[in-house]
């Protein structure tokens, strides 16, 4: 069974001002969500339960990231895209984390 790619809106608009080499990438790494596996770019976001991935890829000397949900109802979510400017290195920021978490509830609240 092939699951459908769902997005947030705010997620897809920040997702397609990305690169289109990038956008190609993470496009491939999600289908092979969508089929049940896990792409080698996508990790487990920590912190953030079961069943949260995230995509990350360097282009160009910039940080894009795509967060993508696959245990909220039965579709693999698309809740965040971002790119990241953080001085944190490789962490992700908080501000980024809290807001994931919040879209998170609310698609969570949506799909009960």
């Amino acid at each position: 069974m092939i699951r459908r790619i769902s997005w947030i809106k705010t997620a897809l608009r920040d997702f397609q001002a990305f690169p289109a080499a990038v956008q190609e990438q993470m496009t491939t790494a999600l289908r092979i969500a969508a089929h049940g596996e896990k792409a080698d770019k996508a990790k487990p976001m920590k912190g953030l339960g079961t069943g949260v991935f995230e995509i990350a890829l360097a282009y160009r000397g910039n940080a894009y990231r795509t967060v993508y949900a696959v245990q909220v109802g039965e579709d693999v979510w698309v809740v965040h895209a971002f790119q990241k400017k953080s001085t944190q290195g490789i962490k992700t920021p908080p501000r980024e984390i809290d807001l994931i978490r919040a879209r998170l509830k609310r698609l969570q609240e949506m799909l009960t």
